[in-house]
């Protein structure tokens, strides 16, 4: 067939195709469109999860009437203003996203600029541009967007329920609401009470997106290394979610959803997290402009970066940072969920811990090491002998106390109660233990290296060419980790592997490790498996439950837990206590 030019409201369509795949998708680029205009207030409304409805009204800068008609053509923008696309300071540089979502709806963009005596509108149906007529409008832009994908009835068929489509919008104003604090945001779903979100500090504005349960549960993030920076929050890694939902990242201001980045997010929180659990954060990265590219993408939702290993080991040293310093804590909402298991149901409490003041949940990041106060003997003068002998042992035995308080009580073999100047704290000795003895094998092996098994016959792992060359690249990471290999041919020849690792797959994981170098750039899959034998290791070496302890032991086991990082959670990412305030002991009693 001949080749031929399609007309431009086919393209438009081609093209709302990549940049409009959901209703959310078009709140993006308007919004995105809003902010470029240097909006304060962003209000934001859709109907029926905006299929039927999507209104994003801003008070901008608004444009002339020429404008309007200019702003309707592909690829016409005022985001370029010297062409450069290694020097992108704006959101909507493509000059796709009117054009595309107006190919595809029926659409009504009403505008006023600065200092203009009077705003203009036009209307689009289906592509087909009317003429401009004067309008009514105070300041800024206004657009409606009516009947998405009239025009292309088959999308329709793809979009889910109007609940779902909603949810999606709303994560979309929320990641641009925390890349904007400085700006208002107005968002409502048909009759509902709009959600507002006031411009204030990063900080208010995290807390009014992720909620106050999450600021009390995140450490703080902030490095700056050769001109790039992370900086934001991320959760302490007792404090989880089955979803990667509540994960916000940001490359100079812009939310992307780059699978490097998850990656590195992931990668630091090694081997803190339970299986199938992960992370909450949300994280600035800041590069000069010319080190990452944002034009890799219709959407605008990946990026590329000049040097991926360098800020993924750049978020990587960020997150740990951050969390060497809470890493001992176990999260807060521990306490509530204890207490109510604990309440007696005639006692006429809610059983809703989110209905408690904010007070009922105790503070774990940040808690300060207690002067410790002696229980008053006197309270045990009609206690049985043993009970004597525990609380005696609790004080005498121990010269110096830190936050996890001294042990009074070990109860079915399993778990150690503690006393503190305000409250008691419930250990599981056999978590607890793991943890200890697995940093430490860990250290070991920063200390004195992997050991390695040489091969008495080396093995020939078979790969294509590619692969082979990813794995070649880090050769020297991995013999640091006790893997040598060497090219043999366009084959992979494996000399020596870690000891721990016995008689494993060596072909299955250079495979492995090939294909996750490709897609993360980076292989932490031969690490993973160190670590994993060590966590095992130190399961089966650790104190089991069932034992029973000297008081001065599990002083001791306390004492250990203080100094050794990680210990708010086991191996396998559970917590390893549980924190009860005094106060929270005077409500579980009513004693208010």
């Amino acid at each position: 067939m001949p080749i031929r030019r399609l007309p431009s409201s086919l393209v438009n369509r081609i093209a709302a195709g990549e940049v409009v795949e959901r209703p959310a998708a078009a709140v993006k680029e308007l919004v995105e469109n809003a902010l470029d205009a240097g909006a304060t207030k962003i209000d934001i409304a859709l109907r029926e999860g905006g299929q039927s409805l999507i209104i994003v009204g801003d008070d901008g800068f608004g444009m002339t009437r020429d404008d309007l008609l200019l702003a309707l053509e592909r690829h016409a923008t005022s985001k370029l203003p010297d062409e450069d696309l290694w020097n992108i300071h704006s959101f909507g540089f493509r000059g796709e996203a009117l054009p595309s979502i107006a190919s595809v709806s029926r659409l009504s963009l009403i505008s006023r600029a600065n200092g203009a005596g009077e705003a203009w509108q036009v209307d689009v149906e289906g592509g087909d541009i009317g003429v401009p007529q004067p309008a009514a409008l105070a300041q800024g832009t206004r657009v409606e967007v009516r009947d998405l994908f009239y025009a292309t009835p088959a999308r329709l068929k793809f979009l889910k329920t109007p609940r779902t489509e909603n949810d999606y919008a709303r994560e979309v104003v929320e990641r641009l609401a925390l890349a904007n604090p400085a700006v208002d945001f107005t968002f409502q779903e048909d009759d509902k009470k709009p959600l507002r979100y006031a411009a204030g500090s990063i900080t208010h504005r995290v807390a009014d997106v992720m909620g106050a349960e999450f600021m009390q549960n995140a450490a703080s993030v902030d490095i700056m290394r050769e001109g790039a920076g992370v900086t934001g929050f991320a959760s302490i890694p007792t404090f989880h979610a089955a979803t990667t939902r509540g994960q916000y990242l940001f490359v100079n201001g812009r939310p992307v959803r780059d699978k490097q980045l998850l990656s590195a997010l992931r990668a630091a929180y090694g081997d803190v997290l339970p299986s199938g659990r992960h992370p909450l954060a949300v994280l600035f990265i800041t590069v000069p402009n010319a080190e990452v590219d944002v034009n890799v993408h219709p959407a605008k939702t990946e990026v590329r970066f000049r040097d991926a290993a360098r800020i993924r080991g750049l978020m990587i040293s960020g997150i740990r940072h951050a969390l060497q310093g809470v890493a001992q804590f176990t999260t807060n909402t521990l306490a509530p969920q204890a207490l109510d298991m604990l309440r007696p149901e005639q006692a006429g409490f809610s059983d809703n811990a989110a209905a408690q003041p904010q007070s009922y949940y105790p503070q774990a990041v940040g808690y300060s090491s207690p002067s410790y106060t002696a229980p008053r003997m006197e309270m045990f003068d009609n206690a049985s002998p043993l009970a004597r002998n525990v609380a005696a042992a609790s004080v005498s035995s121990i010269p110096s106390l830190g936050r996890l308080g001294a042990a009074v009580a070990q109860v079915h073999g399993t778990f150690i109660v503690s006393q503190t100047t305000d409250g008691v704290i419930i250990i599981d000795q056999h978590a607890a233990h793991e943890r200890i003895v697995y940093e430490k094998m860990k250290q070991a092996l920063a200390d004195n290296g992997v050991k390695r098994q040489i091969l008495l016959v080396p093995e020939v792992v078979e790969m294509d060419e590619a692969s082979a060359g990813r794995v070649m690249s880090r050769a020297d990471q991995l013999a640091e980790l006790g893997l040598v290999v060497e090219m043999f041919g366009g084959a992979v020849l494996v000399r020596e592997i870690p000891a721990m690792l016995g008689k494993t797959d060596v072909g299955a994981l250079l495979r492995d490790m090939a294909d996750e170098i490709a897609e993360f750039d980076d292989s932490r899959l031969l690490k993973d498996r160190i670590e994993e034998v060590c966590s095992s290791m130190a399961c089966h070496g650790s104190v089991r439950a069932g034992r029973m302890l000297t008081i001065d032991e599990m002083n001791a086991l306390l004492r250990q837990m203080e100094s050794t990082p990680n210990s708010g959670q086991c191996n396998h990412g559970r917590p390893t206590y549980v924190e009860l305030k005094k106060s929270d002991l005077e409500k579980l009693f009513d004693r208010r």
